[in-house]
């Protein structure tokens, strides 16, 4: 991976020379990563992007080409720049696994180190897992939608960017799409990649037969034929039908054809028809233009005809939801290894953090389905031997008590001390424990409109904390407030 050291915000770097010059840069601190409100109103995100974050910490380092430009702004000291020249991660991380189902406020990536350290991964981290938190959580909608049917990404020529799209793709695989059209995501992340033809083929040849038969002559075991760049039903199914016939005669097996517009229940109800008529009850029938989740839905719910789904732009832009809103907040400062719990107050309650060192627990129930998390003080034990009654920490009343269950905690260890200590799984198996995660949660939390809450509470100890200082600063503006007044 590029080294993405400058790919920071520049307050990043004023407030590490603020730490330097006023002699806290050894100061420590842990911050968390979190979002405050589930995208697409679903009921979940699926966590994507820490391979990304594990290459950029592993290559962080400030290039001669980086001090130059940083000491042509004309704002940084040459004994803070000389630090930068020297700077090397060695905290701690602790990170929820990809493919991981995710809520609102639970500490997905946490961060401990010297302050100087720490907040300069803020920017780059928040921008990695952001985007492909989003596009994985799209991925699996839509995938969710299309039931049985094979998603395919077909989203790199709307993306935002070279990254976007490569990244993107990488998402959408963890999220549970099959393949994806982008060769270099393909190569980069061993993603089966599939595609057809576009319409300039079919229009480059003197008929529509031509062009068919031309493509099957190319690819005889691989034939997947565009029917709708002229009529769909009146020539470009027939004529799928002729070549498909050709190659079944030749000994090849036809794929399919692939509708790019128009009414796709219609379509492809009559062209089943007319496929399996002429005896090509094997042929695939391939949906896309301008698909998303709802859509999807809609359109299997009228009973149409489609075996497997190419989404694009809706996907890979995230069109009806367009940014994750995660963040990076100080939680604990301390020296030597000794931390206090730090709280950001908002008269936006949403806006208030949770102090501490924290944790996530997944609680589950003895047929294995996921029941609450709670999210808890890093040295809380929760034993299943005894029945734990936990609360929502705005409407305090509603409770729940979890008996009979099996707990696992959801952070785990990433680096130690500056160094890696956790071996990044194929992208491969990070779908596949995905998909198994996903399997844990009732369909209600995963419903694509209206979803059921799935309950994430605070520990009663993290929850007592929070209410003490907020008490105490509470306090303290009261105390200032009276002593200005006098």
């Amino acid at each position: 991976m590029e080294n993405l050291t400058m790919l920071t915000d520049l307050y990043q770097l004023t407030m590490m020379q603020g730490y330097y010059v006023n002699g806290c840069r050894d100061k420590e601190a842990v911050f968390d990563v979190f979002f405050r409100s589930l995208p697409f109103e679903g009921g979940y995100a699926l966590a994507a992007g820490l391979e990304q974050v594990v290459d950029f910490i592993e290559n962080l380092k400030f290039r001669e080409e980086d001090i130059a430009y940083l000491k042509g702004l004309h704002i940084f000291q040459n004994d803070f720049l000389e630090e930068l020249r020297n700077f090397k991660f060695t905290g701690d991380v602790d990170a929820v696994q990809e493919g991981t189902p995710i809520f609102p406020y639970e500490p997905i990536i946490r961060v401990k180190g010297r302050i100087f350290e720490a907040q300069l991964l803020e920017t780059a981290i928040l921008n990695l897992i952001n985007f492909e938190t989003l596009i994985a959580t799209k991925a699996s909608r839509v995938v969710s939608a299309a039931g049985k049917g094979p998603v395919m990404e077909f989203g790199l020529r709307r993306a935002q960017g070279p990254d976007a799209g490569v990244l993107g793709a990488r998402a959408a695989f963890i999220g549970g799409c099959q393949s994806t059209s982008n060769v270099l995501a393909g190569e980069r992340y061993a993603i089966p990649v599939s595609g057809t033809q576009a319409h300039s083929w079919i229009q480059c040849f003197s008929s529509e037969l031509e062009a068919f038969r031309a493509y099957a002559r190319t690819f005889p075991d691989n034939c997947l034929l565009l029917v709708d760049t002229y009529s769909a039903l009146d020539s470009g199914v027939p004529n799928a039908i002729k070549v498909g016939l050709e190659l079944e005669a030749e000994g090849h097996h036809f794929q399919g054809i692939r509708i790019d517009s128009g009414d796709l229940t219609y379509l492809s109800k009559e062209a089943r028809r007319m496929l399996d008529e002429a005896g090509l009850t094997q042929a695939i029938i391939v949906g896309s233009n301008d698909l998303d989740e709802e859509t999807i839905f809609s359109i299997r719910a009228q009973g149409a005809a489609i075996d497997a789904w190419g989404v694009g732009t809706h996907l890979i832009t995230s069109k009806d939801s367009p940014s994750l809103g995660g963040v990076y907040k100080l939680a604990a400062e301390g020296e030597n290894g000794v931390f206090h719990p730090r709280l950001k107050v908002s008269e936006n309650i949403s806006k208030i953090t949770n102090p501490g060192i924290k944790k996530i627990v997944r609680f589950y129930d003895r047929a294995g389905k996921a029941m609450a998390d709670v999210i808890a003080l890093e040295d809380e034990v929760f034993s299943d031997r005894k029945s734990l009654t936990i609360f929502d920490p705005i409407q305090t009343w509603k409770r729940k008590t979890l008996a009979n269950f099996r707990t696992r905690e959801l952070l785990q260890p990433i680096f130690r001390k500056g160094k890696r200590v956790y071996d990044l799984p194929s992208l491969l198996e990070i779908q596949q424990y995905s998909r198994q995660e996903l399997d844990s949660f009732w369909d209600e939390v995963k419903r694509l409109a209206n979803p059921h809450r799935y309950i994430v509470d605070l520990s009663s100890k993290l929850y007592d904390l929070k209410q003490q200082l907020l008490l105490k600063i509470h306090n303290e503006i009261k105390l200032n407030e009276n002593q200005e007044v006098e």
